[in-house]
């Protein structure tokens, strides 16, 4: 209402919201059976905005931590009036960094970025608080490292670098938001209107894991991807629901070029729900448009509902019978199915009547990159490969998916889940998907299944070739020779009437 740009977090409890305040007597309860001491080292609270000591040693502080108004401007300020001039970030990423320089217009660094490895965000702090002249225990860094004797020069201390200018790789330069998403580079905002464009680039050279999933030769972009796009922008929007998604034609990446993505979320109607399209069109090497845009997916987004119960049944599911999972990679692949490791996720399966229940997780090379989405495509995608257990022997084709219902993410960046499938009544499934503690992840309210055929596969394969740079054409064959040359039968038989025979040569 006062114009301010809001985000709706995916979070599993509203902390220090009164939505705390039914679960605080319990949790005080809990909390008194529990031993305190004062803390050690000097300590600021985020509940009183000021040092504390002896006041942590107890319940009550701990029940209104729960509850109480985070004093994080309040805690910053006490810390600049006890001498503190540089602050290091413990967390999943910069949130905080961002709310220190603003707040006291001093330097913070940041141990982990959702965007970089952990390895090179961490040196990367340690080199930028050793240049801000904090002490660093360099042998605890890197052990085993040997001193470099560097060459008896007079360093003058100017520095000659160029400075950064913006490049093509940043969007602002450009006037555009960042998107913030391994898949979209860039984010709009249409002027006089409430629709939102999401733009990014793919291709098997920038984005070499999708080259693992494969159908009929052809590299295909899967639905999951495709519904990890829909979440991340209704996300953007407020809109953290995808109340349906349909496929309308698969997205083909080309052995060479590219193909230019865009994801298109309409304006809100009096509910708060937007429609959301997914188009493509390729791209050569050189960065053109070969083509004109392709329809893949269309759909609706809506407000999220409350997040579902956790999973306490035990797991392995009781009652339920194993299933061998070793071989489902290789039935896959004789039906046109391709799967690189990248998308080898299923581990453990479990089926109980009409219930299929499994485990998935990512290979490392991708987990290092779970927490840049919402949810891994090649982790969604596994986890529907469970789908598959019911129907590897039912005709020649696959059922794939086409048509998702009532998708909602309650947890990011996973790297394992539990997956439940049951028929939903209506010709399709449910997928409920859970972490190694139950809580929930994902729901898919209801998942439609389309048969691909092998000739299907084909042609998938075939329009990507029209699109390649180079393409097969048939020529006429040249006539040979129309004169008559003498023949010669060896033997005798019918092919002998007429003509010389020879009884030797």
């Amino acid at each position: 209402a006062q114009g301010r740009r809001v985000k709706r977090l995916t979070v599993s409890h509203a902390f220090h919201s009164p939505l705390m305040e039914p679960m605080l007597n319990d949790f005080r309860t809990v909390v008194e059976k529990l031993s305190f001491r004062e803390p050690s080292l000097p300590f600021v609270s985020t509940v009183t905005g000021t040092t504390v000591s002896d006041e942590m040693a107890s319940a009550d502080y701990w029940v209104s931590h729960v509850r109480a108004t985070v004093r994080f401007a309040n805690g910053l300020r006490a810390l600049h009036g006890l001498g503190v001039r540089k602050f290091v970030e413990i967390g999943p990423d910069t949130v905080l960094t961002g709310l220190v320089e603003q707040t006291l217009q001093t330097e913070a660094v940041p141990v982990l970025r959702r965007d970089r490895t952990e390895v090179r965000a961490a040196v990367e702090a340690v080199g930028r608080l050793h240049l801000a002249g904090t002490p660093v225990d360099w042998p605890a860094v890197l052990p085993g490292a040997r001193p470099v004797e560097l060459p008896t020069y007079a360093f003058q201390h100017e520095r000659y670098w160029l400075e950064e200018t913006a490049g093509v790789g940043d969007v602002t330069a450009a006037g555009l938001q960042g998107a913030g998403h391994p898949l979209l580079g860039a984010a709009v905002e249409l002027a006089g209107s409430d629709r939102t464009v999401f733009s990014g680039r793919l291709s098997v050279a920038s984005h070499g894991w999708l080259a693992d999933h494969t159908v009929g030769g052809v590299v295909l972009v899967p639905g999951a991807a495709l519904v990890e796009l829909a979440l991340r922008t209704g996300d953007e929007v407020g809109c953290g629901r995808l109340e349906e998604l349909t496929l309308q034609a698969p997205l083909v990446l080309p052995e060479a070029g590219a193909v230019q993505l865009q994801v298109s979320v309409g304006e809100a109607d009096a509910e708060g729900r937007r429609t959301v399209e997914i188009h493509s069109r390729p791209h050569d090497l050189a960065g053109a448009a070969t083509a004109e845009w392709t329809a893949h997916a269309d759909g609706v987004l809506a407000v999220a509902d409350a997040a579902p119960d956790k999973y306490d049944a035990p797991w392995p599911p009781a009652r339920a019978t194993s299933v061998e999972v070793s071989d489902v990679y290789d039935t896959l692949a004789d039906k046109g199915l391709v799967y690189g490791p990248v998308f080898r996720g299923l581990r453990a399966a479990w089926r109980r009547g009409d219930e299929v229940f499994a485990e998935v997780a990512l290979p490392e090379e991708a987990a290092n990159a779970a927490d840049a989405f919402g949810l891994h495509p090649a982790l969604l995608d596994a986890a529907l490969h469970a789908i598959g257990l019911l129907q590897l022997a039912d005709g020649e084709g696959m059922r794939l998916p086409f048509a998702w219902s009532g998708v909602s993410l309650q947890a990011v960046g996973a790297m394992a889940l539990r997956v439940r499938i049951a028929p939903d009544g209506r010709g399709g499934a449910t997928v409920d998907l859970f972490d190694e503690a139950g809580l929930p992840v994902a729901q898919v309210e209801s998942l439609s299944l389309r048969e691909v055929s092998r000739e299907q596969m084909a042609a998938a394969a075939s329009a990507a070739r029209d699109e390649s740079l180079f393409q097969v054409e048939w020529v006429p064959a040249v006539g040979g020779s129309s004169v008559a040359a003498p023949w010669a039968v060896l033997g005798d038989g019918p092919l002998a009437e007429g003509g010389e025979v020879f009884a030797d040569v």
